[in-house]
C-alpha cells in the first residue's frame, strides 16, 4: 500500500496525533518512531540509541504498547550469549502503518485551521548555553 507523503506544516509548530487507551496513551509520536526503529534495529536497545532515550525507557513503551493491543506489537526475545532480538508481529505492523495514515488524515483534516492558529503562537526561542 502505497502512502501519500505527509502533509508538511512549518516546523517547530505541528499537531500531533495520540491514541489514547483510557490514561494510556496506546500509541502516538514517539512510540510510532520506537516501532520503526524496532523493525529497522532488530531490537529494542538499538532502537532506544537510534531514539536517544534509556533501554528502560524503550521497554517501559513497548511494554505499555503490547498491554494496549489485543496482541502484542512487538515479539522480543531474552538476550545472551548470541543476543537477544525483537520485531514488530503482523499486528505491530498493521498498527503502524494505520497510526503513519491516521497522521496524515488528521493533519490534512486541521491544515486550514492550524494554518490560522499558528498566528497566536509564540515565535521559536533560538537555543541559549546555560550560564
Amino acid at each position: 500500500m502505497k502512502r501519500k507523503a505527509p502533509l508538511r506544516v512549518p516546523s517547530p509548530a505541528r499537531p500531533r496525533l495520540r491514541v489514547l487507551l483510557g490514561e494510556s496513551i496506546a500509541i502516538g509520536p514517539g512510540k510510532a518512531a520506537l516501532l520503526e526503529a524496532i523493525a529497522r534495529h532488530g531490537s529494542i536497545s538499538a532502537a532506544a540509541r537510534a531514539n536517544g532515550m534509556s533501554y528502560r525507557r524503550a521497554w517501559n513503551l513497548v511494554d505499555t504498547m503490547n498491554r494496549c493491543f489485543v496482541t502484542p506489537l512487538v515479539d522480543g526475545s531474552a538476550g545472551g550469549a548470541h543476543g537477544g532480538g525483537a520485531s514488530l508481529t503482523e499486528l505491530g505492523q498493521a498498527v503502524l502503518a494505520a497510526y503513519r495514515d491516521m497522521e496524515i488524515k488528521a493533519a490534512r483534516a486541521v491544515a486550514r485551521e492550524f494554518k490560522a492558529f499558528e498566528r497566536f503562537l509564540a515565535q521559536p526561542q533560538a537555543a541559549t548555553p546555560e550560564t
